[in-house]
């Protein structure tokens, strides 16, 4: 009986070609649970050395703060420059002329106690005002001088006055000096005298004026005038002639 149980016993084939079967993969997570109470351990990350980073740099913002100034400062340009436009279209201004017209020497002596030279000259300058819109108003503070060479011979100023529209004022201005070692002042007066028989002499002016456009006045500014002008002689109580003479004119705030 046994050996007939052993011969009707199946025993199984091996598929030599069949591919090897592998084991069965564990479930990572046991059933009966959830993901939730997974305790797993996060991942590896490898980590870096600090770099040396700098600080961040103020750049950007002075840039911005830089634009923006330089904006303002050409808008406030192009405003002035269409104010200064519409100003000139409308007022059509004009620069003021002026001439030295006589020059009067009452006292031009020398004391021979100290050696002082006072110098005493009346000028005659005529100053005209071109525009037909706009009127000057002469200020306090100005200052009148005559020189020979680099010598201030003698000084004064102008008085306060309102010159209209295409008006024209003379104006007759005293001038006085004294000078400290005048005999070599003397000396080079002379010399020039009979050397080229002229003397050239040199008149400056500086004067606050305001400025009057239709009703508006406008804010106190400075003007300088330059005068040169050769004359025949320097004494006293003579008829002093004017040879020549030119003006220049320059404003200035």
């Amino acid at each position: 009986m046994s050996s007939m149980a052993d011969q009707q016993r199946i025993h199984p084939v091996l598929d030599v070609e069949a591919p090897p079967q592998t084991s069965p993969t564990v479930p990572l997570v046991p059933q009966g649970t959830s993901k939730s109470d997974d305790q797993s351990y996060p991942p590896f990350q490898r980590t870096y050395p600090p770099m040396n980073s700098k600080p961040p740099k103020k750049r950007s913002r002075c840039c911005k703060c830089l634009c923006w100034t330089l904006s303002l400062l050409l808008l406030l340009i192009l405003i002035l420059g269409i104010t200064v436009g519409i100003l000139f279209l409308v007022f059509r201004p004009k620069l003021p002329k002026y001439s030295i017209d006589r020059l009067q020497i009452s006292q031009f002596d020398l004391n021979s106690m100290d050696s002082t030279l006072s110098a005493t000259f009346n000028v005659t300058i005529t100053a005209r005002n071109p525009n037909e819109r706009i009127g000057i108003y002469y200020e306090g503070g100005s200052h009148l001088s005559a020189w020979y060479t680099e010598t201030k011979l003698c000084q004064g100023s102008m008085p306060k006055f309102y010159q209209g529209h295409r008006n024209t004022t003379v104006l007759v201005l005293p001038l006085s000096g004294q000078i400290q070692n005048g005999t070599g002042l003397i000396m080079a007066v002379q010399e020039q005298q009979q050397r080229t028989g002229n003397i050239p002499l040199r008149l400056r002016v500086s004067q606050p004026v305001r400025v009057k456009l239709g009703r508006l006045k406008l804010m106190k500014v400075k003007f300088s005038v330059r005068c040169g002008l050769v004359v025949d002689a320097l004494s006293a109580n003579n008829d002093i002639t004017i040879q020549s003479s030119s003006c220049k004119f320059r404003l200035s705030l």
